[in-house]
């Protein structure tokens, strides 16, 4: 993404939340350097919209559900995400137009209902094939199912919107665009309560339509799909007109829920539809909707009905179809008979089949969106797409340390925050304890023993160093398919775990009551009486009428997040799903109800922090979406709760809150994720200003700060990380108007790490320290950046101007800069080859460093410390050892080469003499041999010194590598062989000097000739 698309981003989230620069905060582009880094994992999350492209092999999108839209052109090898830096969150439609391919419209908000469901931003429209975007109209439309365009004119568009599926809303049916969302028309309406699902054109007569309506509502405390709204009708002229083709002769009485519905391009008179009903399954029509015969009643294909329910005829047999359920269903034979197979994940939730290749499809399911050219024989890798949904994020005690989160649809993860290369692949990540939905826990002492949850409260022990798991559930009564009714403790689908902050063996987790083990799950204790409201009519079955869906997502009357003061032992938090916030001083002996008074009832309290600096203080986060309030709510208390303040001034009034974390560095400063941007707040929330910075719209679930680094869960777009908090805590308003700026650099750690671009794998955090300063404007004559020791001696520098062919590169404004920590390398020559060996200057060691930054003749200067890799057991004085000898091997290589250049520059103005001195053949022949006896001069590629011997300077900058390998201090042999090969290299050294001073000086002027050599430099 651009910074012109990122400012003018930042620049609408802050005029939509009413946001001006205050004396308080500082004018973002000062600290916008500073940027999200993308650690992944790069496995795909829950997609519900797939389609290809019109005479297109390679091209495809899919979209996102958090994530925004994707889009392939190499047959899913690789995706990139479009939609970035115009619209994000939730997309459940994307369509691209037959006629002009160039065309492409993405509808907001998933179909997919699922207990975390996102809702989307409308209609978004490009011209180009998503390189930009535009607003195209149905801004609240909530959740949009389909899109279907007009074959030969891309301006007519039908849209299939379910509406705000948390309430009634008269937004819900079938919309047409004649003019390329500029306007939209309602044509179809069933109910406020019934939105449009399914919507499918005729192939061969675009005024015939077919589209399913569906009665759905999702509560905090239930969802329930079937009613008196869910119909499947029929137009023939364009919208116009509508008839209800579920009073038709064998279609299923009783009650009607989800349903899709399909059209042959083959024979527009066979029509399929999948049906949820008492009496439900594969229904075929062969007269275009009149009559309706079921052919297949088989559960496999309508399980779960309200998350699949989804059938597609093939475009070139009328006879067959396929249905999207857990498994996708193809039949061969008009609907009678099906066989089951799967992409690579699961869950599949959409189909796109090539009108011109049947053997050609992209299937959405719960792991992204998959390719096939073979009719599903083969798929693409769902391992490149980072649009994983995480519930919440923890951190390890390991190093580099880990991130620890649940993947919806998929297993739990740890994976590094860092690495010692140059991109987060998938050999840095792992599955963990728990499932999809759960809290993880590391052991604070041993992060290789890890607690995980899942729904149905489920509690794993793993333990990675030997690979045995352990399951100690609080109490092991399976409620799947129950009510919450029926559970003697509630444990919601992502009920908290966590460690005591002061006692390393406590475990606390909570049902509807608070539970605590000191002896790894072993046994539990109950240290809090029902923390909840426990109102008896909302703890019911949930699924609706016609199919019960109980897997513990709606659950209600819990715990829903919870916290121990880290600052006080015993003071412990809770917030309930049901809005209620509790709080006990005496390690649970008792509880007081402090719920704040004047925050709605109902709201579901999301997350709870307790303040690291003062045991009365706290904060939270709750959220009443599931309701329809997309209100932010974020309050703070100072007396254990006595009272509260709502502090959430500066957000957007539709950006609800999720998650609101408190910086354990600098007090007052508060960060918070909401579902459509991220926020931070200098003054202990009394106004917020967006952090957005290059994060992509997408819910932010959750956040947790772990050595000055702020992690973000999102809910469709995997880990994120901003590096350096340290930036933030020093960025001070008017700092913009100064010439430069330069931040004190954050302690940094001894260790390697590339930040190398990739589309498959999370973005790395490069080694070394970042140095981040702001120019008002660019340098008029030079900036020049030096780094120094403790004792003020020079190790590397950096200019505008260029040093040893190595110029820095700035712009006005926001600057980082990396320096990998190492001195400078050893001087090298053209041409040369070696094998095995290096030139590289050593890492400084861990003390004290000062960072000089000079603009135009006037200086700033920053220290910071160099920190040792805790990884190596090595001390100071081996770390020191080393870095001595590596600097002497490289000043040795240095002076070697040097003389090899030297030689080189002799011989060719020897050869250029016009009057040849007696002894110049000799002068030459003993030249030569020094060369080749430091240096093997048959080199001429790569491989060469296989067959040809390597000579001294490749077995000194040998040892160079193995030394340099890992903090060590040197071994003994390797001083044994640096001084054997010193020695031997100075004889050389000395007998080159000899002749150069008694012989090539009565020919040439030496210091002129050194002179021309350090010129070229």
């Amino acid at each position: 993404m651009s910074k012109l698309i990122r400012y003018g981003i930042l620049c609408i989230l802050m005029m939509t939340a009413g946001i001006s620069f205050g004396q308080n905060v500082p004018d973002p582009k000062i600290y916008d350097a500073l940027q999200w880094r993308l650690v992944g994992p790069h496995r795909g999350g829950r997609s519900d919209g797939v389609t290809g492209v019109a005479g297109s092999d390679h091209s495809y999108y899919f979209a996102s559900t958090g994530g925004g839209v994707w889009k392939t052109v190499d047959s899913g090898n690789t995706w990139k995400p479009v939609s970035d830096g115009f619209f994000g969150g939730s997309v459940g439609a994307v369509a691209v137009s037959q006629s002009d391919t160039s065309v492409v419209y993405a509808g907001g908000g998933e179909k997919t209902v699922r207990g975390n469901v996102s809702f989307g931003y409308g209609v978004w429209k490009s011209k180009d094939a998503g390189k930009t975007w535009e607003r195209a109209g149905l801004d609240k439309s909530r959740f949009i199912s389909r899109m279907r365009i007009h074959p030969t004119n891309p301006d007519v568009v039908y849209a299939a919107v379910l509406g705000d599926i948390f309430k009634p809303d008269e937004t819900r049916g079938v919309y047409k665009t004649t003019d390329g969302g500029a306007t939209w028309e309602k044509l179809l309406y069933a109910s406020d309560v019934a939105g449009a699902v399914d919507l499918v054109m005729d192939p061969n007569n675009p005024d015939v339509l077919y589209a399913s309506t569906w009665d759905i509502v999702r509560t905090p405390y239930s969802l329930e799909s079937g009613g008196p709204g869910s119909k499947i009708y029929k137009t023939t002229d364009g919208g116009k007109t509508w008839e209800d083709l579920t009073k038709k002769e064998g279609f299923p009485e009783g009650i009607l829920g989800i349903m899709g519905v399909s059209v042959s391009p083959v024979n527009s008179d066979r029509v399929y539809a999948i049906i949820e009903n008492e009496n439900g399954g594969v229904f075929v029509s062969k007269d275009a909707g009149e009559t309706w015969e079921k052919t297949n009643d088989d559960r496999n294909l309508r399980q779960r009905a309200w998350y699949y329910t989804r059938i597609f005829a093939d475009p070139q047999d009328e006879e067959t179809v396929y249905v999207l359920n857990v498994s996708y269903h193809k039949s061969s034979d008009g609907g009678k008979t099906f066989k089951s197979a799967n992409a690579p994940h699961g869950d599949h939730h959409d189909l796109w089949i090539d009108p011109a290749n049947n053997q050609r499809m992209i299937i959405a399911d719960d792991g992204g969106a998959q390719i096939t050219i073979d009719g599903g024989s083969n798929w693409s890798s769902l391992m490149n797409q980072p649009t994983s949904q995480f519930y919440r994020v923890t951190t390890d005690n390991s190093f580099p340390y880990r991130i620890y989160g649940a993947q919806q649809d998929n297993s739990t993860v740890r994976i590094r925050h860092r690495n010692d290369g140059g991109a987060i692949s998938e050999n840095d990540w792992e599955p963990t304890a728990g499932g999809e939905s759960g809290w993880i826990a590391p052991d604070p002492i041993n992060p290789d023993i890890v607690y995980g949850g899942s729904y149905g409260g489920l509690l794993t022990r793993e333990n990675h160093d030997n690979g045995t798991s352990r399951t100690v559930n609080v109490y092991p009564n399976n409620p799947m398919g129950h009510g919450a009714e029926d559970m003697k403790y509630r444990f919601q689908w992502n009920f908290p775990i966590f460690f005591s902050p002061h006692n390393p063996k406590l475990l606390y987790t909570t049902s509807n009551q608070f539970h605590r083990s000191t002896n790894e799950g072993q046994s539990w204790e109950v240290i809090s009486p029902d923390l909840t409201r426990n109102d008896k009519s909302k703890l019911g079955p949930s699924g609706g009428p016609i199919t019960k869906d109980n897997t513990s997502v709606e659950y209600y009357a819990t715990i829903f997040t919870a916290a121990e003061s880290p600052v006080k032992a015993g003071v412990l938090w809770a917030g309930s799903d049901d809005g209620l916030v509790h709080v006990t001083q005496d390690n649970g002996v008792t509880w007081q109800n402090v719920t704040p008074s004047d925050m709605p009832e109902w709201l579901q309290i999301n997350s709870i922090e307790a303040s690291p600096f003062d045991p009365a203080e706290a904060y939270f986060a709750a959220t009443g979406y599931k309701s329809g309030n997309f209100e932010p709510y974020l309050y703070t208390t100072k007396d254990y709760g006595k009272t509260w303040k709502k502090i959430t001034s500066g957000i957007d009034p539709e950006h609800f809150t999720r998650v609101v974390r408190a910086d354990p560095i600098k007090r007052g400063m508060l960060y918070a994720g909401t579902e459509t941007g991220m926020y931070y707040s200098k003054d202990d929330g009394d106004s917020w200003h967006s952090l957005q910075l290059n994060l992509p719209i997408v819910p932010i679930t959750d956040l947790t700060i772990k050595e000055n680094n702020l992690i973000a869960a999102t809910q469709g777009r995997s880990f994120w990380i901003i590096d350096d908090l340290t930036v933030l805590h020093q960025a001070e308003p008017g700092l913009e108007d100064k010439a430069l700026t330069l931040f004190k650099p954050q302690d940094s750690y001894r260790i390697d790490g590339m930040r190398r671009k990739s589309l498959t794998a999370g973005s790395n955090r490069p080694g070394g320290v970042l140095v981040y300063y702001f120019l008002k404007e660019k340098p008029k004559d030079e900036l020049k950046i030096e780094f120094f020791d403790a004792k003020n001696q020079p190790l590397k520098a950096f200019s505008t101007k260029g040093i040893n062919g190595d110029t820095l590169k700035v712009k006005e404004g926001s600057n980082e800069f990396n320096w990998n920590l190492r001195v400078e390398d050893a001087e090298d020559f053209e041409g040369l080859i070696m094998w095995a060996g290096n030139l590289r200057g050593p890492k400084v060691v861990p003390g004290t460093y000062k960072v000089k930054m000079t603009l135009d003749g006037k200086a700033q200067e920053q220290t910071f410390k160099v920190l040792a890799d805790p990884r190596y057991e090595s001390s100071q004085e081996e770390l020191e050892a080393q870095y001595e000898f590596l600097l002497a091997v490289r000043d040795k290589l240095t002076e070697t080469h040097q003389v090899i250049k030297l030689i080189r520059q002799y011989r060719s103005e020897m050869d250029s003499l016009e009057t040849k001195p007696a002894n110049l053949e000799m002068i030459k022949a003993e030249m030569d041999e020094i060369e080749k006896t430091l240096y093997q001069t048959q080199n001429q590629s790569r491989q060469d010194p296989l067959n040809f011997p390597i000579r001294l300077n490749n077995k000194l900058a040998h040892l160079n590598s193995v030394v340099g390998n890992g903090d060590w201090a040197p071994t003994d042999q390797s001083y044994e062989v640096k001084d054997e090969l010193t020695e031997k290299i100075d004889v050389q050294l000395a007998r080159f000097k000899k002749l150069e001073q008694t012989q090539i000086s009565q020919i040439f002027n030496i210091e002129e000739m050194r002179t021309k050599l350090d010129k070229k430099k």
